[in-house]
């Protein structure tokens, strides 16, 4: 069961008890499914000012719409296109301070304004996916939260 928690304290306080959430949820579960659609629920309930939230796929030579929070979203995305598939053909994370000043941005949801997408690598180094998460205010996402997201894939990782 999971009980709905303030998150209390500094930035850095406040993402350390997302960390201990997501571990305590997929810790003894190995359905990939199961533990990204957690994953996106938990950073939907956590993050504020957030409108999108979830997990783009590796299939083929792109990407495919995964377990997510929020609008009906674009279902693939190639290599190297919009922000998803320029983070997941460069394997780094992208924070995209202006959505609309990003060439070839793909606008799957018109009230985006600013977007943070974290490659999601396995431990052998094989990329399954990258977490996408949208923001309706420009510059939401600063360098700790990036910091902080990383770390939270790669919790989320040993456990896929």
């Amino acid at each position: 069961m999971f009980d709905v928690e303030l998150y209390r304290g500094s930035k850095e306080e406040k993402y350390q008890l997302l960390f201990k959430q997501l571990a305590a949820l997929v810790e003894d579960e190995t359905n990939m499914i199961a533990n990204l659609s957690n994953a996106s629920a938990l950073l939907n309930h956590f993050l504020e000012d957030v409108n999108w939230v979830g997990f783009y796929l590796v299939e083929d030579d792109g990407l495919v719409l995964g377990p997510f929070q929020g609008l009906p979203a674009c279902i693939r995305i190639p290599f190297g296109k919009g922000v998803c598939g320029t983070s997941a053909a460069g394997r780094r994370t992208l924070r995209v301070e202006d959505v609309h000043q990003f060439p070839g941005h793909i606008a799957c949801d018109a009230a985006s304004q600013s977007e943070i997408v974290i490659p999601v690598v396995l431990k052998d180094g094989s990329l399954i996916g990258v977490l996408d998460i949208d923001s309706p205010i420009k510059n939401r996402f600063d360098e700790t939260d990036q910091k902080m997201l990383e770390e939270f894939t790669e919790i989320l990782a040993k456990h896929l």
